[in-house]
Protein backbone atom coordinates (compact mmCIF):
# COMPACT_ATOMS: atom_id res chain seq x y z
CA UNK A 1 0.00 0.00 0.00
CA UNK A 2 3.15 2.48 0.96
CA UNK A 3 4.18 2.14 -2.52
CA UNK A 4 0.98 2.57 -3.86
CA UNK A 5 0.95 5.91 -2.43
CA UNK A 6 4.16 7.05 -3.00
CA UNK A 7 3.65 6.16 -6.85
CA UNK A 8 0.14 8.21 -6.71
CA UNK A 9 1.99 10.82 -5.19
CA UNK A 10 4.94 11.11 -7.32
CA UNK A 11 2.41 11.26 -10.15
CA UNK A 12 1.09 14.11 -8.76
CA UNK A 13 4.02 15.97 -8.63
CA UNK A 14 5.26 15.50 -11.76
CA UNK A 15 2.28 16.59 -13.31
CA UNK A 16 2.09 19.36 -11.10
CA UNK A 17 5.41 20.38 -12.55
CA UNK A 18 4.75 19.96 -16.16
CA UNK A 19 7.20 16.79 -16.63
CA UNK A 20 4.74 14.18 -17.58
CA UNK A 21 4.19 14.64 -20.84
CA UNK A 22 2.38 12.84 -24.10
CA UNK A 23 -1.18 12.82 -22.50
CA UNK A 24 -3.26 12.46 -24.98
CA UNK A 25 -5.39 15.38 -25.71
CA UNK A 26 -9.56 14.91 -26.93
CA UNK A 27 -10.55 16.24 -30.27
CA UNK A 28 -11.81 19.40 -29.56
CA UNK A 29 -8.42 20.11 -27.68
CA UNK A 30 -6.26 19.27 -30.88
CA UNK A 31 -4.40 21.35 -33.37
CA UNK A 32 -3.91 19.25 -36.67
CA UNK A 33 -1.57 21.63 -38.94
CA UNK A 34 -0.54 19.93 -42.27
CA UNK A 35 3.17 20.90 -43.42
CA UNK A 36 5.19 20.30 -46.33
CA UNK A 37 6.62 17.36 -44.71
CA UNK A 38 3.40 15.79 -42.91
CA UNK A 39 0.74 16.52 -40.17
CA UNK A 40 1.72 17.69 -36.85
CA UNK A 41 -0.84 17.14 -33.98
CA UNK A 42 -0.88 19.54 -30.78
CA UNK A 43 -2.73 18.72 -27.66
CA UNK A 44 -4.17 22.20 -26.47
CA UNK A 45 -3.97 23.18 -23.28
CA UNK A 46 -6.90 25.07 -22.42
CA UNK A 47 -5.97 24.65 -19.13
CA UNK A 48 -3.71 26.70 -18.26
CA UNK A 49 -4.26 28.95 -21.27
CA UNK A 50 -8.22 28.91 -21.86
CA UNK A 51 -7.94 32.54 -23.17
CA UNK A 52 -5.14 31.56 -25.68
CA UNK A 53 -6.69 28.31 -26.46
CA UNK A 54 -9.80 29.97 -27.73
CA UNK A 55 -8.21 32.34 -29.68
CA UNK A 56 -6.25 29.80 -31.64
CA UNK A 57 -9.37 27.17 -32.04
CA UNK A 58 -11.66 30.86 -33.54
CA UNK A 59 -8.87 31.38 -35.63
CA UNK A 60 -8.14 27.76 -37.10
CA UNK A 61 -11.99 27.14 -37.70
CA UNK A 62 -11.74 30.13 -39.72
CA UNK A 63 -9.17 29.28 -41.99
CA UNK A 64 -6.96 31.86 -40.99
CA UNK A 65 -3.64 29.91 -40.42
CA UNK A 66 -4.05 27.97 -43.83
CA UNK A 67 -0.87 29.06 -45.88
CA UNK A 68 0.32 31.20 -42.90
CA UNK A 69 4.58 31.22 -43.34
CA UNK A 70 7.13 29.96 -41.02
CA UNK A 71 8.82 33.42 -40.73
CA UNK A 72 11.19 32.86 -38.04
CA UNK A 73 13.08 29.47 -37.47
CA UNK A 74 16.21 29.58 -35.33
CA UNK A 75 17.97 25.92 -35.38
CA UNK A 76 18.28 25.05 -31.99
CA UNK A 77 15.68 27.48 -30.55
CA UNK A 78 11.85 27.65 -32.33
CA UNK A 79 10.05 27.94 -35.10
CA UNK A 80 7.26 30.74 -35.46
CA UNK A 81 4.55 31.72 -37.68
CA UNK A 82 1.12 32.43 -37.00
CA UNK A 83 0.94 35.94 -38.74
CA UNK A 84 -2.44 36.15 -40.19
CA UNK A 85 -2.04 39.68 -41.43
CA UNK A 86 1.15 39.84 -43.38
CA UNK A 87 2.04 35.77 -43.44
CA UNK A 88 -0.30 34.90 -45.67
CA UNK A 89 1.66 33.34 -48.57
CA UNK A 90 -1.14 33.47 -50.60
CA UNK A 91 -3.35 36.15 -49.83
CA UNK A 92 -1.07 39.76 -48.26
CA UNK A 93 2.48 38.07 -47.49
CA UNK A 94 4.54 41.06 -46.77
CA UNK A 95 8.28 40.04 -46.67
CA UNK A 96 9.00 43.32 -44.60
CA UNK A 97 6.14 43.44 -42.26
CA UNK A 98 5.65 39.61 -41.89
CA UNK A 99 5.96 38.94 -37.57
CA UNK A 100 4.47 42.25 -36.84
CA UNK A 101 0.70 41.32 -37.39
CA UNK A 102 -2.07 39.48 -35.60
CA UNK A 103 -5.69 39.13 -36.67
CA UNK A 104 -8.95 41.00 -36.32
CA UNK A 105 -9.23 39.86 -32.88
CA UNK A 106 -8.30 41.78 -29.66
CA UNK A 107 -5.29 40.75 -28.23
CA UNK A 108 -4.82 38.17 -25.02
CA UNK A 109 -3.90 39.27 -21.60
CA UNK A 110 -1.14 37.02 -20.56
CA UNK A 111 -2.04 33.50 -19.11
CA UNK A 112 1.62 32.45 -17.71
CA UNK A 113 2.17 29.07 -15.85
CA UNK A 114 3.92 27.47 -14.26
CA UNK A 115 4.60 24.35 -17.46
CA UNK A 116 8.21 24.92 -18.85
CA UNK A 117 9.57 25.69 -22.36
CA UNK A 118 11.04 22.51 -23.71
CA UNK A 119 10.61 20.50 -26.99
CA UNK A 120 7.81 20.45 -28.41
CA UNK A 121 6.20 23.08 -26.07
CA UNK A 122 3.79 25.34 -28.02
CA UNK A 123 3.48 29.16 -26.94
CA UNK A 124 2.35 32.51 -27.75
CA UNK A 125 4.22 34.99 -29.19
CA UNK A 126 4.23 38.51 -28.18
CA UNK A 127 6.00 42.15 -28.35
CA UNK A 128 7.81 43.55 -25.14
CA UNK A 129 3.74 44.11 -23.89
CA UNK A 130 3.34 41.04 -22.07
CA UNK A 131 -0.83 41.19 -23.20
CA UNK A 132 0.05 41.38 -26.38
CA UNK A 133 -0.42 37.73 -27.85
CA UNK A 134 -2.90 37.66 -30.99
CA UNK A 135 -2.56 34.76 -33.72
CA UNK A 136 1.37 33.95 -33.59
CA UNK A 137 2.85 30.95 -31.90
CA UNK A 138 5.72 29.22 -31.91
CA UNK A 139 7.01 25.77 -31.42
CA UNK A 140 9.92 24.56 -29.38
CA UNK A 141 13.10 22.72 -31.03
CA UNK A 142 14.61 22.71 -27.52
CA UNK A 143 14.34 23.70 -23.70
CA UNK A 144 14.46 27.53 -23.30
CA UNK A 145 14.55 28.09 -19.70
CA UNK A 146 14.48 32.42 -20.06
CA UNK A 147 11.37 32.17 -21.45
CA UNK A 148 9.63 29.98 -18.75
CA UNK A 149 6.98 32.00 -16.73
CA UNK A 150 7.50 34.94 -19.24
CA UNK A 151 5.60 33.74 -21.98
CA UNK A 152 2.27 31.72 -22.46
CA UNK A 153 2.19 27.84 -23.32
CA UNK A 154 -0.83 26.66 -25.22
CA UNK A 155 -0.11 23.20 -25.90
CA UNK A 156 2.50 20.70 -27.16
CA UNK A 157 3.38 18.53 -30.07
CA UNK A 158 1.83 14.71 -29.66
CA UNK A 159 2.95 13.37 -32.96
CA UNK A 160 4.97 14.80 -36.03
CA UNK A 161 8.06 17.04 -34.70
CA UNK A 162 9.76 15.46 -37.15
CA UNK A 163 7.71 17.89 -39.49
CA UNK A 164 8.28 20.93 -37.26
CA UNK A 165 12.67 19.80 -37.69
CA UNK A 166 12.41 19.96 -41.27
CA UNK A 167 10.96 23.02 -41.67
CA UNK A 168 13.22 25.63 -43.49
CA UNK A 169 15.80 27.21 -41.05
CA UNK A 170 16.34 31.01 -40.96
CA UNK A 171 19.44 33.00 -40.93
CA UNK A 172 21.39 33.65 -37.48
CA UNK A 173 22.59 37.36 -38.67
CA UNK A 174 18.89 37.79 -39.69
CA UNK A 175 17.05 36.83 -36.44
CA UNK A 176 16.06 33.46 -37.91
CA UNK A 177 13.96 35.73 -40.76
CA UNK A 178 13.49 32.46 -43.31
CA UNK A 179 13.53 33.72 -47.43
CA UNK A 180 11.17 31.83 -48.80
CA UNK A 181 9.53 30.12 -46.13
CA UNK A 182 7.16 27.04 -45.52
CA UNK A 183 4.13 27.52 -44.44
CA UNK A 184 1.67 25.59 -42.96
CA UNK A 185 -0.57 24.42 -45.52
CA UNK A 186 -3.41 24.27 -43.66
CA UNK A 187 -4.65 23.96 -39.61
CA UNK A 188 -7.61 22.16 -38.38
CA UNK A 189 -9.07 20.78 -35.13
CA UNK A 190 -9.33 17.03 -34.68
CA UNK A 191 -13.09 17.25 -33.30
CA UNK A 192 -13.93 19.24 -37.19
CA UNK A 193 -12.46 16.27 -39.16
Amino acid sequence: MRNLWLTAGAIALFTLFGIVRGLAASPEDTLILNLPGGEVRIALRPDIAPKHVAQIKKLVRQGEYDNVAFHRVIDGFMAQTGDVQFGDLEDGYSEQRVGTGGSGLPDIPAEFSNTNFMRGVVGMARSQDPDSANSQFFIMFDAAPHLHGGYTVVGEVEAGMEFVDALKKGSPAQNGSVNDPDRIISAKIAADQ
